[in-house]
Formats: structure tokens, sequence, C-alpha cells
């Protein structure tokens, strides 16, 4: 059997990771509610680690910076008024940084993220919770709207699901098999190391 070999590799394409300075680094739903409780991630710890290091250096070169959180219903999961629903304390937004709120998994839809990031003229640079739904839908829609998009790998976290036998997948392999699905086409992946 052949080795396997990406959409991207098979047009010639080898995905570099973008410089910070002139990029857009939108954090997806790093959110309280995916610390604790039903939701709770179980690599969501080392991932906000990792993308507090990727915002400090965001920061340091001058990036564009979009929060983006999921917003919902009062009392509920994502309840923007409540503890559950605020961003994570290390990854809080300062002064100058936009904040969307969301009402569905893909942060293009029913937001002004496009408008917010601007013309696909310039590196897209995408982290968050959860790998396999909000990045995962995120990055797609980037696709079709143009934009050069690249995830740090690390940054992300998702969550074990119900397999369709009955079993259980993961959430390491949830996660690396997302990352694999998107590097076929969608995106660059590289870890926060890379980014400079």
């Amino acid at each position: 059997m052949s080795k396997p070999v990406t959409l991207f590799g098979l047009a010639g394409i080898t995905p570099q990771a973008p410089k910070l300075a002139g990029a857009t680094l939108v954090l997806v739903d790093y959110q309280n509610e995916y610390l604790d409780g039903p939701l709770a991630l179980p690599d969501a710890q080392p991932a906000v680690a990792r993308a507090a290091a990727l915002l400090a250096k965001a920061r340091a070169a001058g990036s564009r910076i979009i929060h983006i959180a999921h917003k919902g219903g009062k009392g509920g999961p994502f309840d923007r008024e409540a503890p559950r629903g605020a961003i994570i304390e290390a990854l809080r937004p300062q002064a100058g940084e936009q904040v969307i709120e969301k009402p569905r998994p893909n942060s293009f839809s029913g937001t002004e993220l496009a408008s917010a990031v601007g013309a696909p003229d310039k590196p897209l640079i995408v982290i968050g919770f959860m790998t396999h739904m909000c990045v995962s839908s995120t990055v797609r829609a980037a696709l079709d709207l143009g934009y050069a998009t690249s995830v740090a790998s690390d940054a992300c976290a998702t969550r074990d699901l119900p397999g369709i036998d009955g079993g259980v997948v993961g959430a390491r392999a949830l996660h690396e098999a997302e990352l694999a699905a998107l590097a076929d086409r969608f995106a660059g992946i590289f870890p926060v190391a890379a980014f400079a």
C-alpha cells in the first residue's frame, strides 16, 4: 500500500506556518464551560497554556486578535452572563481586541467575523475548543471564503464522543483525526512553537 498523501500534497503545496506579524489570530470558544461540568475537555488545561503562549506571541508581533464566544441561552450552557460562558481568565481579551459572540458552531455564520477579519489577503490562524466542532466548522468555512488558514494543533482540544458502534471515540483520537482531515485540504496544521 502506498503512503497516504494529502490533497495539498497532490497539488504540490506544502503549507508553511505564517508569520504572526500581519496575521489574524482567531480564538474560538475558550470559555469556562469547557473547564468543568458535562462539557469538560480532558486536555483543556494544556491547550489553554499553549493558547496563552501563542496569544502572547501574537500580541508582541502586532497581530490582529479576535476572540469568539459561543452565546447560549440564559441559565444554560454558554450563558454569557454567567461565569460558565465567560472567556477563560488566562485568555481574557485586552483593550482593542474584538469579541464576537456566535450562535452556531461556524464562527462566520450569523456574525461579523468575515468583515472583522477583512479581505482574504492575509493569513488567518484559528485555535480553540472543540477541535471537531467549532474549530473545524470555522476552518472549513474559511476556505469557502478564500482565507489561507492555519491551526495551532496543541492549542486545541476536544472531548470523548459516543462511537457509532456503541463504543467510545476518545478525545485524543478524535482531535488527531479532525486535524488530519483539516490538513488534507483546509488548513496548515502546526504546533504553537512553529509560529513566530
